[in-house]
């Protein structure tokens, strides 16, 4: 049988339930390292990938990826704990804020937690010293991930995609994206609840993003 090369990519790199990432990662085009980033920013801690299966946030976060159940539904189900459909759940949502933001990594990111493309949100300290906002703490675990590359945004819709195109997006402080070939072929959907709560801290309406029938494109 042979090894996922994603999955055995961000197990090298430290992250832990890799293989269901970078399946997540493949069904919603996503850059597999910049959704393993956030994991360990949401349960792994500054200066480790690893992220863990965890409730926290007072109970309220769910899983791999703190899905949280005051604005999720889906952390209130079982399936919030499963990681394979936790990581599913997440990159569904990033992937809409992408969309929505134009491929801006750092909005998205924002977004991702406060539900404000120009937010913060939950900052983290460093053993460096370094203090730093939500979307910057995230790229930073994606630089030791990747080993110093840039995030990259999938301009390919299709299933079948076989490389990553650069985006146009500027965005500060992180420069150019740059091509990533490392789509793998899909692997069947994995089920899970409708993306349909409003995100994290933010009382605002985002099930357009995930409206397949729209031109639209949490922790």
């Amino acid at each position: 049988m042979s090894l996922d090369p994603i999955a055995s990519r961000l197990a090298a790199a430290g992250a832990a339930f890799a293989p269901q990432i970078a399946g997540a990662a493949r069904r919603y085009a996503l850059d597999p390292e910049l959704l393993a980033a956030v994991a360990a920013q949401e349960t792994g801690g500054p200066g480790s990938n690893a992220g863990a299966n965890i409730v926290g946030d007072g109970g309220h976060g769910h899983g791999l990826f703190q899905i949280d159940d005051r604005w999720h539904a889906f952390a209130s189900t079982r399936a919030a704990m499963d990681p394979a459909k936790n990581a599913d759940y997440a990159a569904g949502m990033l992937s809409g804020l992408l969309k929505q933001y134009g491929g801006n990594v750092r909005e998205a990111l924002s977004a991702y937690n406060a539900g404000a493309p120009t937010a913060t949100g939950t900052k983290t300290r460093w053993a460096d010293g370094s203090d730093l906002s939500y979307a910057d703490s995230v790229l930073r675990h994606y630089k030791l991930l990747s080993g110093g590359s840039q995030p990259s945004v999938h301009t390919d819709e299709s299933p079948e995609a076989t490389a990553i195109a650069e985006s146009g997006a500027t965005i500060a402080s992180v420069g150019s994206l740059r091509a990533h070939a490392q789509l793998m072929p899909m692997p069947p959907p994995i089920a899970s609840l409708p993306h349909s709560h409003a995100y994290q801290r933010k009382a605002t309406d985002y099930q357009q993003f995930f409206n397949d029938d729209t031109d639209e494109t949490a922790s």
